[in-house]
């Protein structure tokens, strides 16, 4: 197995000959560098005048290793060769380092080079490599591999560190300044060509530290892998940003092919599309201006840009009618490439690293009408699209009023998420007061939106139902199970198999009582006065997940969840109620899971319940004064349901306030 290390250039901010002075300080050992033991010099040249000196060293080093280990492989330290090749004239030293211990096994080489800064002779530039080539050691090569990493790291950071220790040892002795070489008067004159320097300046380590934040030495090696990666690339019209190479790697836990794979075809895909040109072509369609409910609104405290989407008030089935699927992708890449240019804006601004932008998704008026089956697919096919193209651009995403309804949205999304973006996910439920508190932790609280609570007026549109005016022309019809999406590969089936079990393909009920038509996912139900309407729902699966979703259409009604501990018989009369059996007492034989909810007019109702028994769930509606309710439910099974979710409350919405709660009729 073979490593390749390659650290990005150090910059000495003093002359290259009083950096010499302070590295010959180094030798025989330095403090700073324990595992050096001593350095015998071998072997010593000097040449041209004393213009150029090479400098053969044997260093004793002990072995940083777990001790049964040291005792295993029999040694407690190895020896290295370095050969030092100082040109004083060019102002360069080389410096190669190979093992000399156990090199039939390991093959270590190390490179290192220092030389004046070729745009500022007064600093001196520093960069290092190092190949490891573990053969074969005593069945200890991943072993090997580890420390060997862990050996680069600590040099790697010591390297600078001892350099800026001894130039300040130097000042403290009065030396601050070392004369350049200049060759002897008598010397003659050397007709040797003028040799061309190659010093191929990729990155510093200012430009890290100022542009992509703290990189640990591993991390800024495969970064510079990656880079140069990019040089073989055929037909390339632009290199990326290094924040878009940083981006992709980390997108790949930091596996270089991976990444480089993943980058290449993002590259061509962006040329094919002709994504660099989007932000000057693309114009917003009118019906996204009049009923899109999403905008950029100011910076987090961490200076990233924001964007709030509004979803619980988007007409998702109008706006992809009135769009197309294509047309909603194109708007989705524009928001990104908004995005990644604010984010530069950002950073350039603050001047520091900023690398991504916040989401803030407010999901008042969310509700089971959110889940319209090609809604649902257009959703996944964009988050495809944009994880493949678009990775470790989004911060933090902050979802704010999340009804109980959410957990199954989030359960069908969230499988199509990067695992490392589902945990900048942070959820708030509808308490005003606690959502207030929580945002005040990553938005100044004079941003705070004012649909919010807070004192900052948006440009947001409030969205909407898109009339269906604007619907083109070939849609108007509903055709929800023949809607497909051409994703690239096989994302269209493994998008049918996570949704066939939730609520997007034909489902089996649970209910004793009814089941549900797939082309009608609601039922209308009338009530009389005083009278009752029940579901009975046995639970077989300790965990899963009851979803309701219930508009009251006229009059109030009063909604409560039970749960039922004895055997209850089939109903065939609607107008009978269970509570009307002999010996059905509260507290005894059944109990009351959710508190009474008085539901008024034109409400919408959405709530979700964790059935942790193995027992029977009874839904109930009772009408004072006669009521009509179109409802949904559904059973979401343990395996698919996401336990953190059991923290949000119940939510209302106006069907007066909030179109978006009957958009999808």
């Amino acid at each position: 197995m073979v490593q390749k290390f390659q650290s990005p250039v150090r910059v000495y901010k003093y002359p290259f000959e009083l950096v010499m002075k302070a590295y010959e300080r180094r030798f025989p050992k330095c403090p700073q560098m324990p595992i050096v033991l001593d350095c015998d010099v071998i072997k010593i040249e000097s040449l041209e005048n004393g213009a150029k000196t090479n400098t053969t060293r044997r260093c004793k080093l002990a072995v940083d290793a777990p001790y049964i280990f040291k005792k295993l492989i029999g040694v407690d330290f190895v020896y290295f060769l370095q050969h030092n090749y100082l040109d004083m004239s060019n102002r360069t030293l080389s410096i190669e380092a190979v093992n000399e211990s156990f090199s039939s096994r390991i093959e270590i080489f190390e490179r290192c080079r220092y030389y004046a800064h070729p745009d500022n002779a007064e600093w001196t530039c520093f960069d290092q490599t190092a190949t490891l080539d573990i053969k074969n050691f005593f069945g200890f090569e991943h072993s090997m591999e580890k420390m060997g990493m862990k050996q680069y790291t600590q040099t790697t950071l010591k390297g600078k560190e001892i350099i800026e220790y001894f130039i300040n040892q130097l000042e403290q002795e009065g030396v601050t300044h070392v004369d350049r070489w200049v060759p002897p008067l008598d010397a003659a004159k050397s007709p040797t060509p003028e040799q061309k320097q190659h010093h191929d300046i990729l990155l510093d380590g200012d430009f890290i530290a100022r542009n992509l934040g703290q990189l640990s030495p591993m991390q800024e090696s495969k970064l510079l892998e990656l880079r140069k990666m990019l040089d073989g690339v055929d037909d390339l019209e632009r290199v990326p940003s290094y924040q878009t190479i940083l981006r992709f790697l980390s997108a790949r836990d930091w596996h270089v092919s991976q990444a480089f794979a993943m980058l290449c075809d993002s590259l061509q895909w962006r040329k094919e599309h002709r994504m660099d040109s989007l932000l000057e072509e693309y114009t917003e369609p009118a019906v996204v201006v009049e009923h899109f409910p999403g905008g950029w609104h100011h910076h987090d405290k961490d200076g990233r840009p924001i964007y709030i989407l509004r979803l619980g008030h988007m007409d998702v089935k109008g706006l992809l009618k009135s769009l197309g699927m294509e047309g909603l992708l194109r708007l989705a890449l524009h928001i990104c490439e908004e995005g990644i240019q604010k984010i530069n804006e950002s950073a350039e601004r603050l001047d520091k690293p900023i690398l991504n932008w916040s989401l803030l998704v407010d999901l008042e008026g969310l509700s089971m009408r959110h889940l319209w089956r090609p809604g649902i697919k257009a959703l996944l096919y964009i988050i495809e699209t944009v994880e493949r193209n678009y990775p470790e651009t989004m911060g933090r995403v902050l979802v704010v009023r999340a009804p109980r309804v959410f957990p199954i949205a989030w359960t069908i999304v969230s499988a199509f998420i990067d695992e490392h973006t589902r945990s900048k996910f942070l959820f708030y439920g509808p308490d005003c007061e606690h959502m207030k508190d929580g945002l005040a932790q990553y938005i100044d609280e004079e941003i705070v939106p004012d649909f919010l609570g807070g004192p900052c007026k948006t440009m947001i549109h409030e969205g909407g139902l898109v009339p269906k005016t604007l619907y083109k022309a070939n849609s108007l019809e509903d055709h929800d199970d023949d809607v497909t999406i051409a994703s690239p590969g096989t994302a269209t089936a493994s998008a049918e198999a996570s949704l066939a079990p939730v609520a997007l393909a034909p489902m089996k009920r649970l209910s004793a009582n009814h089941q549900h038509d797939h082309q009608n996912l609601y039922k209308s139900v009338d009530l009389k006065p005083g009278f009752s309407h029940e579901l009975l729902i046995r639970n077989e699966d300790p965990k899963s997940v009851l979803t309701w979703d219930f508009d009251v259409m006229r009059n109030d009604l009063h909604f409560t969840l039970y749960r039922v501990t004895q055997e209850l018989p089939e109903k065939n009369d609607d107008a009978v109620s269970y509570f009307d059996l002999q010996d059905f007492v509260e507290g005894t034989n059944y109990f009351r899971e959710e508190p009474t909810l008085i539901c008024r007019h034109k409400e919408s109702v959405q709530g979700s319940h964790v059935m942790h028994h193995n027992d029977s769930y009874l839904m109930h509606w009772f009408s004072p004064s006669g009521a009509q309710l179109n409802l949904f439910y559904e059973v979401l099974s343990s395996v698919n349901y996401k336990s953190s979710m059991t923290s949000l409350q119940s939510a209302f919405s106006s069907n007066s306030s909030a179109a978006s709660s009957v958009q999808s009729r």
